[in-house]
């Protein structure tokens, strides 16, 4: 829903602390198809409240007083002792946790030390009489508005303008009624990095960096004629106060909690607007890519996505191979066209899945992350190879179809025994690797064991037809290179479930884990052979 959108982006931009970067990642999910327009508006509403967290350390930084306790609040008073403890959590800890928090405790010591220093260098700005006269012309609202907006556009951090401004205002110069455009147009100037991420994307890409700016855009608007208006008709006497860092930080979250409050209701409306403003082609639209660069600043979430669009190309891989299937029932051109472009298809899946967990596997990622880059290489390697067999065998129904001679009835009823058995263990292939189905991966091997005496069975019988000329060496040759594609299949499923099974146990050489499981003794296994075995059997 929307309203958990709104508070999954207050919670992730008060943590990152930056809701520039929430945003270009939201338009980075909806450019994948990771989330849609309708859920992305919720996010961006929230990651602008979110954003308002850090106005709120910064002001630490000008906390004044002799108390005790109001000494303790100060960055300065802490920040020596939380640069410590992340400085040893991220030098001496082994665990990535441990490391990912030494490295935030870091962040946010240099953070304050650096609003610290800066604030320290423009105190003697206040004692410019030049410096005040500039100020002062931002009291008009447009002029303020514009400088925020520029101020953030360049800089591409509204965080980072708010503490620049909550920094000058220790100089006294600066008042209320001059911050609050300034604030305004920073909230503006912002959607510049998301405008920007969104050049090349798809068009839902585009409509989410439109929604964001219209957000902010209309909010400005709103709430900037509000407080003119007000300014006009009724008098406001804290305006002419110098503004503090406490101030600057209050009416940064005051503004964009009053326009999520004011907008939210109309998300719909800005929905309606983007489309507009980015409408659909007649023409075919451009399919955007199905892994986004912008995923790849956070590994995580680039696996994740790159093991969705490798179960895409899993099911498209099976999806050929049935295809093929059907070729041997009964032989169509069409399906024979179709099956080499869906192959093409698969081709280039595997190569652009298969550069991009390279891309990933150049950046600090975990161990889990490590060993899932790792086996889905391997797995989009046995999925492309299954496709190829797929077009050997439709290639092989093709010159079945057009022989004089064609299979023996009895030739054909144990094909179709030996393609029984592959479509079960495709079937149980995209169960374990698609529906994340561990059974499924544990039934596949004894039933490949059962395909390759199956396959060694119709062989020896095929032979055996040939020396009594009972078929002939054409067609013979032809089934024996059909049974080879057919039993090759069945070996990458065998491949598919060691690697699936060895990745759950964080076991990287999948052959020697694929030894190991056929030299035990397992009752289970012994017992699943045997059921396949009575299950497909010759006639």
């Amino acid at each position: 829903s929307r309203f958990r959108g709104l508070l999954l982006g207050v919670g992730v931009t008060a943590l990152i602390q930056s809701s520039s970067a929430v945003t270009v990642m939201a338009v980075g999910f909806v450019n994948s198809g990771l989330i849609s327009l309708t859920q992305v508006t919720g996010i961006i509403m929230g990651a602008n409240i979110g954003t308002t967290v850090t106005s709120w350390l910064v002001s630490l930084t000008q906390i004044e007083g002799a108390n005790f306790f109001l000494r303790l609040l100060k960055p300065t008073t802490f920040t020596p002792v939380l640069s410590l403890i992340g400085i040893s959590f991220y030098l001496f800890s082994k665990k990535d946790t441990r490391k990912s928090t030494g490295s935030i405790l870091l962040g946010f010591a240099v953070l304050m030390f650096g609003m610290e220093s800066m604030s320290a260098a423009v105190k003697p700005l206040a004692d410019i009489p030049a410096f005040g006269e500039v100020l002062l012309y931002f009291q008009n609202p447009i002029l303020g508005v514009l400088a925020g907006a520029f101020l953030t556009a360049v800089i591409q951090s509204s965080s980072a303008s708010v503490g620049i401004l909550q920094a000058l205002s220790v100089t006294g110069k600066m008042t209320v009624g001059a911050a609050i455009p300034i604030i305004m147009g920073q909230n503006i100037g912002t959607c510049v990095t998301t405008l920007i991420s969104a050049i090349g994307a798809g068009r839902q890409a585009k409509r989410t960096a439109m929604i964001h700016l219209y957000f902010n855009l209309i909010g400005a608007v709103l709430l900037l004629s509000v407080f003119t208006l007000l300014r006009i008709f009724v008098s406001l006497p804290f305006v002419e106060r110098a503004v503090n860092a406490f101030d600057i930080a209050l009416i940064h979250t005051l503004f964009n909690i009053l326009c999520t409050v004011i907008l939210f209701p109309f998300s719909s409306f800005l929905e309606r607007i983007a489309i507009y403003t980015v409408p659909d082609r007649k023409e075919q639209d451009q399919a955007p890519a199905i892994l986004d660069p912008r995923l790849l600043t956070s590994p995580a979430l680039a696996v994740a996505r790159s093991r969705e669009v490798a179960q895409e190309m899993a099911e498209r891989a099976i999806e050929n191979v049935r295809t093929s299937f059907s070729l041997l029932h009964k032989y169509d051109p069409k399906k024979q066209e179709q099956l080499a472009e869906y192959e093409g298809q698969v081709d280039r899946m595997e190569d652009e899945i298969g550069n991009y967990l390279v891309s990933i596997g150049s950046r600090n990622m975990s161990e889990n992350d490590s060993i899932e880059i790792t086996a889905l290489l391997h797995l989009i390697s046995d999925f492309e190879r299954i496709s190829d067999h797929a077009v050997n065998i439709g290639e092989a129904a093709q010159r079945l179809a057009e022989s004089e001679e064609g299979l023996s009835e009895t030739a054909r009823q144990d094909l179709f025994v030996l393609i029984d058995a592959l479509e079960e263990i495709l079937s149980l292939s995209q169960r374990a690797f698609c529906h994340h189905e561990r059974e499924a991966a544990w039934r596949i091997e004894p039933l490949e064991q059962v395909i390759d005496r199956l396959r060694e069975e119709i062989r020896i019988r095929s032979v055996e037809r040939l020396r009594q000329s009972r078929c002939v060496v054409e067609i013979g040759f032809l089934l024996s290179d059909l049974l080879n594609d057919l039993e090759r299949i069945s070996d990458h499923c065998s491949n598919i479930a060691g690697t699936l099974l060895a990745a759950s146990e964080k076991i990287l050489r999948v052959h020697d884990y694929q030894n190991r499981i056929r030299s035990a003794s397992d009752p289970t296994f012994d017992r699943l052979y045997q059921r396949y075995k009575e299950k497909f059997v010759l006639q």
